[in-house]
């Protein structure tokens, strides 16, 4: 199996997001890894509303942008104190644990301890510098992160709207004590060490393919195709970034181990007709299979439990549980 690196001076979240389908596209049969960056730029995860999770007035009257990935988790900032990484590998190729290796491999190189905790966290002696979001598919798996190097913190908070109830649910620290950028512990990393250091990772744990001249496009900085454009404009799109935020009769909220949920429905004769649902949990098919799975319900505590229950999982027996108990 052939392994290919990946790098862009790029820093438009949409073309990079577009780069990324397009390498998992062009490329299905190698292990794929791409660096990457953007400038003051939110990206929230599949399943959120943007409104809820971004101050988006302040962010473009700013200068900033507004992006939506394709994997679930929460809304982060990027500036050009943060690196990204996107591991782009076939099914059977794809492991998370050797993924994050890599990572880690490179931060030893560097003096730098980290560890992979909680459910998508780098951290480092106890702060999470780090956000890590995957993606399962028949054709091509995703698992990509940042690395915090020396992120401007303060425009992060003022950029991302937090919801204080999500910390107090969790019983963690507010967001500025319990995030840390590299540089603070090491002050001589830089964000050209980290990238060269997870470069020589990759290219030690996966090999490099040697025969490059007979694969096309494999500068994302010269790629100019149809395609290209097209992955482009969809991310850019505002149905996409945004989508549909119309008005809902009923609104209920709650946060979980795995996430939070905020479930809005539009009701006819006490009947569920329409259920939107936004998350941060990890799977990014949570939201529309809650959506699914209450439509047509009859807007009563202990039916709407019974139709979540068809979820399975934890995410079943959870939503389930609060539902049963709700105040309609």
């Amino acid at each position: 199996m052939s392994a290919l690196f990946f790098e862009t001076q790029n820093k438009n979240p949409h073309r990079n997001l577009a780069l990324e389908q397009y390498i998992a596209e062009a490329y299905p049969g190698e292990a794929k890894l791409m660096l990457w960056q953007n400038i003051r730029t939110v990206v929230i995860g599949a399943g959120q509303n943007a409104w809820a999770e971004c101050d988006t007035r302040l962010l473009m009257e700013e200068g900033g942008m507004l992006a939506r990935r394709v994997t679930g988790g929460g809304a982060v900032y990027h500036d050009a104190g943060n690196l990204n990484f996107s591991f782009i590998m076939p099914p059977g190729v794809y492991d998370v644990e050797r993924q994050l290796r890599v990572i880690l491999a490179a931060l030893r190189s560097l003096k730098l301890d980290a560890r992979f905790t909680g459910r998508n966290d780098l951290t480092i002696e106890g702060r999470k510098f780090s956000g890590n979001a995957f993606r399962t598919g028949k054709d091509s798996c995703l698992h990509h992160g940042t690395v915090m190097v020396n992120l401007d913190v303060a425009l992060a908070a003022r950029y991302l709207t937090v919801d204080p109830e999500k910390h107090r649910a969790r019983g963690v620290k507010s967001v500025p004590a319990r995030v840390v950028n590299l540089s603070e512990i090491a002050p001589d990393v830089t964000v050209e060490a980290v990238w060269g250091a997870i470069k020589a990772a990759f290219a030690d744990e996966y090999g490099l393919c040697d025969d490059t001249d007979q694969l096309p496009d494999v500068n994302p900085d010269t790629l100019d195709n149809p395609r290209v454009k097209q992955l482009t404009e969809k991310y850019a799109s505002w149905d996409w970034v945004f989508g549909e935020t119309p008005r809902f009769d009923a609104r209920l909220k709650q946060w979980f181990d795995w996430g939070g949920v905020t479930l809005n429905v539009e009701l006819s004769h006490g009947v569920v007709t329409r259920a939107v649902c936004y998350s941060d949990a990890m799977d990014e098919t949570l939201p529309a299979r809650i959506g699914e799975a209450l439509a047509e319900c009859p807007w009563r505590a202990r039916a709407l439990a019974e139709r979540a229950q068809s979820l399975g999982g934890d995410y079943g027996r959870d939503i389930a549980s609060w539902l049963a108990s709700a105040r309609l």
